[in-house]
């Protein structure tokens, strides 16, 4: 395997990371959006992963939650129905924040394999070059 195999297989990784950061961004972002009742409630979003031929990884979807929520009772809400109820995504927050760790490691540790090829790849030019 070499330097640009290395930068390949790194990228798509550090691509598909991004991805799901900014999909768990924006669910930890509206995991207090509630509406009506009447209305879908916010749908988290949830990054596939799948392998990608040739080494490396790739987005392969992203599924949405259920649309139906949870039913809160809010009756000082000023979207709450005639029953004092609203409906609030079913975006769990801890498993949104471990999530956020084991993408923010995985993102860490795809950069440290970019570094580490940017620098093999380097130190072979300069052993070429003499």
């Amino acid at each position: 395997m070499g330097a640009f195999d290395l930068l390949g297989i790194a990228g798509s990784s550090l691509g598909m990371h991004q991805t799901w950061l900014d999909s768990l961004a924006n669910n930890i972002a509206n995991v207090n959006t509630v509406v009506a009742t009447s209305e879908s409630a916010f749908q988290a979003q949830m990054v596939t992963a799948a392998p990608r031929p040739g080494g490396g990884v790739e987005v392969a979807g992203i599924a949405l939650s259920d649309a139906a929520g949870t039913i809160v009772n809010d009756p000082s809400h000023p979207l709450a129905d005639a029953d004092g109820n609203v409906r609030a995504p079913g975006v769990d927050m801890s498993s949104q924040m471990s999530q956020l760790i084991m993408a923010q490691r995985g993102y860490q540790a795809s950069v440290q394999v970019t570094k580490y090829a940017q620098e093999t790849y380097s130190s072979a030019l300069s052993i070429g070059g003499r």
